[in-house]
């Protein structure tokens, strides 16, 4: 099955290191497909103007606008070459440049949600969650808001083909699987390694079949879910279900440690995984005082790739 993802670039090395990473996990497989998609900020437009045609309203910009308007087109027509140098054929690429209509980040979500797409990939600058706030950082604000379409935030520059999937036996957990399963399938690069944390503040998750039989269906769910070790075998039931080999899926559980995001962290680190992929609740969803763990992991995560989904 095909699958589709966007690409926010902005010229920036953040950007080029995003498509670095895509070109290595992605090398020569030919049933996924990528949009890069620049958004060029262009000031507060004025009333009525959201709704002019794109070239109508590069007219009215100023030349230092239009500028970063031909600058973006250069940039992304050259990342399409250099992708195809790294085995992801230029009919696998398309490219639109956008002025920004309600801000870059908004107008990448507006997109991301209009799109059909797969996920979202972006990069972003390394540094720590509170330093982004002040900033006000394009990355950060779309972590916040992005719950729809699965996210992929990539940094640093990322080589591992490595993946690392926390289970922790909720709905959460299992949706991070079936989307990594359906992304890697056919993939014959990519390790995937299940971990489970049973640390202090741990959170200890009790899933009914019926709670989540919508979603899988409620056979497969009575069939998967009511193992004694289903923690393990219905995450990867799902990757063996959209195709990923059994022979590279392996499992790891840590009993000791205080924090499981702590550990998720310095497993990455220790072990060389590049991708780090979760599962987190909803953006209504009531969380503790240590904020949920995927907050977390995201806040100090550096020099790696984390796909968020949910």
């Amino acid at each position: 099955m095909e699958r589709k993802i966007l690409v926010a670039v902005d010229g920036s090395v953040y950007s080029s290191n995003a498509l670095r990473y895509v070109s290595r996990l992605f090398t020569d497989l030919e049933d996924i497909h990528f949009h890069l998609f620049s958004v060029v900020p262009c000031g507060a437009l004025q009333p009525g103007m959201e709704w002019v045609d794109e070239k109508d309203m590069l007219t009215t910009m100023r030349p230092e606008v239009k500028n970063r308007y031909r600058a973006a087109k250069r940039y992304v027509n050259e990342a399409v070459l250099q992708l195809g140098r790294r085995g992801i054929a230029p009919e696998q690429v398309t490219t639109s440049v956008h002025l920004s209509r309600m801000g870059v980040a908004k107008d990448i979500l507006a997109e991301a949600m209009s799109g059909m797409y797969d996920a979202l990939l972006i990069g972003r600058r390394g540094m720590g969650m509170i330093e982004e706030m002040f900033m006000g950082s394009v990355s950060s604000t779309i972590l916040e808001k992005s719950h729809s379409v699965p996210l992929w935030v990539v940094d640093g520059q990322v080589d591992s083909r490595k993946f690392l999937l926390p289970v922790d036996g909720s709905v959460h957990s299992l949706s991070a699987a079936d989307h990594l399963g359906f992304i890697l399938q056919d993939n014959p690069y990519a390790e995937i390694t299940l971990f489970h944390s049973t640390s202090l503040f741990g959170t200890k998750t009790e899933l009914k079949p019926e709670d989540v039989s919508e979603m899988w269906g409620k056979e497969w769910c009575d069939t998967h879910l009511t193992e004694p070790d289903c923690l393990y075998t219905a995450p990867k039931q799902l990757l063996l279900e959209n195709g990923f080999s059994e022979e590279r899926i392996h499992w790891l559980e840590a009993k000791k440690g205080i924090e499981p995001a702590q550990q998720i962290l310095r497993l990455a680190t220790k072990e060389n995984f590049g991708t780090i992929v979760m599962g987190r609740r909803g953006k209504d969803a009531k969380k503790s005082i240590f904020k949920g763990v995927s907050d977390r992991v995201i806040a100090n995560a550096a020099h790696v790739a984390f796909w968020i989904v949910g």
